[in-house]
C-alpha cells in the first residue's frame, strides 16, 4: 500500500519556491503557502500553479508536515523565528512531527544559529539544513504529456542536506526522492557550506564576467573580448551567457555573497582583507541598486536579455553613479 503524499509548505513563492512546488504538485503532494505581505503578482502565480494559500503562519504550521524555507538569504532566520513562533501560538499541540528544512544560500554558522534557536524556543520543530545547486525545477513533457503523467520528466537541482535523519517519517524517503536530497552528513551546516562552496565558483565567476564584459563595452572591444572566448574558452563564454538571467535575482546575492564570504573565513582560513566575496557583494549591490537591470522581474524581463545589454546597463548605471559622486 503506498502511503499518502505528505503536506509540504513553501516559503516563498519565488522562481526557485515556485518550481520546487510544481514539482511536488506534479507528484500528487498538497502545497501550501502563507503569502501575507507578498505582492499580487506574487499570489497570481500561487494561485496559476494550484498552491493552496493559507491564511497565517500558525495555519502553515498546523497543516505542514514539512516546511521548506526559500527566501532571500537575507530573511532565512526571520523566517525560522516566524515559524517558531506560529508552531508555539498554536492552540493545540500538533500530533504529527513538523520538519523545517532550510534550503537558504546561507553559511554554516547561520545554520546553527537557526538550529540553536528552534532547539531552544522550540524543540518539537525537527530541522534540517539544506542548499539548492542548480537551476529551479523545469518540467520537459514528453510526446507534449501533461506534467502528471509518469511520462513526464523533470530537470531538478540537486539538495544536499544535513542533520540527524534517524527519526524521519515514511513519507520522507518519498519526499527526498522526488526533490533529489542527499544526505551528506549528521552534522548541521554542512550542506549549506557546500553550497557556499558551489555558488562560490558559479555565482563568483558570473562576478567576473560582468566586471569584464561592461569594461569590454565601455572601451568598444567587447565583440572582440567575446571573439576571443568563444574560440579559445568556449565552455566558458556558453557559461558566462547565463549571466543574462542574473538581474531579477541579484538583490538576493548581496547578502549571499557575505555568507560565502564568513564560510571562507571561518572555515577555509582566509582572512577578510583576502576573501574575494566581500567585493563581490558590492557588485550585485550595484546592479541591483544602481542601474535599471535592479527593477527586471522575473515575469517581465525588458533590459539585461543579452550580454551586450547588459554590459551596456551596467555601463550607464556606474557612470551615473560616478556622475553624482564627482
Amino acid at each position: 500500500m503506498t502511503p499518502s503524499r505528505a503536506t509540504v509548505g513553501v516559503l516563498s513563492i519565488g522562481d526557485m519556491g515556485m518550481g520546487i512546488a510544481k514539482l511536488l504538485i506534479a507528484n500528487d503532494y498538497r502545497v501550501v503557502t502563507n503569502l501575507e505581505g507578498r505582492s499580487e503578482d506574487t499570489r497570481a502565480r500561487a494561485q496559476e500553479a494550484s498552491i493552496e494559500i493559507l491564511p497565517n503562519d500558525v495555519s502553515l504550521v498546523t497543516e505542514c508536515d514539512y516546511i521548506l524555507s526559500i527566501v532571500p538569504p537575507r530573511d532565512a532566520l526571520a523566517t525560522a523565528t516566524r515559524i517558531s513562533a506560529a508552531f508555539n501560538a498554536q492552540t493545540n499541540s500538533k500530533i504529527t512531527p513538523l520538519y523545517f528544512l532550510d534550503l537558504n544560500a546561507i553559511s554554516p554558522r547561520t545554520s546553527r544559529s537557526i538550529n540553536d534557536l528552534l532547539a531552544s524556543k522550540s524543540p518539537a520543530i525537527k530541522f534540517l539544513d539544506g542548499g539548492i545547486i542548480g537551476g529551479s525545477p523545469k518540467l520537459r513533457p514528453t510526446d507534449e504529456e501533461s506534467c502528471s503523467s509518469s511520462r513526464a520528466h523533470w530537470t531538478k537541482p540537486s539538495i544536499p542536506i544535513s542533520g540527524p535523519l534517524s527519526d524521519t517519517p515514511i513519507t520522507f524517503t518519498h519526499l527526498s526522492q522526488t526533490l533529489s536530497m542527499k544526505h551528506i552528513s549528521d552534522e548541521i551546516g554542512i550542506a549549506s557550506g557546500l553550497k557556499c562552496c558551489f555558488a562560490s565558483t558559479s555565482k563568483g565567476f558570473s562576478a567576473l564576467c560582468i566586471q569584464a564584459f561592461t569594461t569590454a563595452s565601455e572601451m568598444g572591444v567587447l565583440e572582440h573580448l567575446i571573439g576571443e572566448m568563444g574560440s579559445r574558452m568556449p565552455g566558458l563564454l556558453k557559461f558566462a551567457g547565463g549571466m543574462t538571467a542574473i538581474p531579477p535575482k541579484a538583490y538576493r546575492w548581496v547578502h549571499e555573497m557575505e555568507e560565502i564570504a564568513q564560510t571562507h573565513e571561518e572555515f577555509g582560513n582566509f582572512s577578510k582583507e583576502a576573501s574575494l566575496f566581500h567585493p563581490i557583494s558590492k557588485l550585485y549591490k550595484t546592479m541591483a541598486e544602481d542601474t535599471v537591470l535592479g527593477e527586471e522581474k522575473t515575469e517581465r524581463r525588458k533590459r539585461g536579455l543579452t550580454i551586450e545589454d547588459m554590459a551596456e546597463a551596467m555601463g550607464d548605471g556606474l557612470k551615473a553613479k560616478k556622475r553624482k559622486t564627482d
